[in-house]
């Protein structure tokens, strides 16, 4: 399994630099075109019509119902591209119903790729992308959940951060902090809890962990497996650089899984 990292790293936080493309073999030497082509894949995903940089607003739903329009009297508004009255949210017994304005649903609106009626939205448990999709125009938004709680996130193709992208900063690849690490699985498995931006948290399972040695130090990362059927491990890490040069929170990590699988030793 291989591991790509920057230049910084902290001896006191595990790090490695985040959002890198999927391990090479161990022997394969280190690639700039390959680097080159993920740096523009990635760029090319963020400006996607429902990509993060379309992310226009995170409204936390409360018990009953909410309005949802660009007219000002909406407890949620949306651009003045939306009807003034677009739907109704309805939150009772842990699900989410969307309902008809006054004026009847407006023509063009859809779930999941069909004329809209009147239903509960899917919302799974972190489990975003399988979730009833409303969309109008250039406008995209579902129910999310988080333990809990529920809230809509909206997505607009023609959101401001989409159109002044102007592509992404990079540190410099330095190929020292390629590295391989040995995998270790936890028989059984284990889980963590994980704490979100907005205060929700949610279990994941931990399959192991992997070990490495870099500038003469060992390092041991604990990834979490986002799909039990998936073909990556996800970590979450922070280092040096995690403050002003790059995303404060945290840093996130994808490698391919290990050589034998998680739960046999590998690399």
């Amino acid at each position: 399994m291989r591991l790509r990292g920057s230049h910084y790293v902290s001896l006191l936080i595990l790090a490695l630099i985040a959002f890198l493309p999927l391990s090479l073999p161990a022997q394969e030497p280190y690639s700039q075109s390959d680097e080159l082509a993920w740096r523009t894949q990635h760029a090319s995903d963020l400006q996607k019509p429902d990509g993060w940089l379309s992310l226009i607003g995170l409204e936390w739903l409360e018990p009953g119902e909410t309005s949802i329009g660009s007219a000002g009297d909406n407890k949620i508004h949306l651009p003045n591209t939306a009807p003034a009255h677009l739907a109704v949210l309805k939150l009772e017994n842990d699900s989410v119903k969307l309902i008809a304005p006054k004026e009847g649903f407006a023509s063009g609106l859809q779930i999941d790729g069909s004329p809209a009626k009147e239903q509960v939205l899917r919302a799974d448990q972190d489990k975003d992308k399988f979730n009833s999709h409303v969309t109008i125009g250039t406008l995209n938004f579902y129910v999310i959940k988080r333990a809990e709680k529920f809230a809509l996130r909206i997505k607009d193709a023609k959101s401001p951060s989409l159109l002044e992208f102007h592509g992404l900063k990079w540190f410099d690849p330095d190929s020292a902090y390629r590295v391989t690490a040995n995998w270790t699985p936890y028989v059984p498995p284990k889980s963590v809890s994980l704490v979100t931006l907005v205060g929700t948290s949610y279990s994941q399972p931990v399959p192991g962990f992997a070990e490495f040695t870099l500038q003469g130090k060992t390092f041991r990362l604990e990834p979490v497996l986002e799909d039990p059927k998936g073909t990556k491990l996800f970590f979450i890490l922070k280092d040096a650089t995690s403050t002003e040069s790059t995303y404060p929170a945290c840093r996130f990590l994808y490698t391919a899984l290990p050589s034998r699988g998680v739960d046999q030793p590998g690399q």
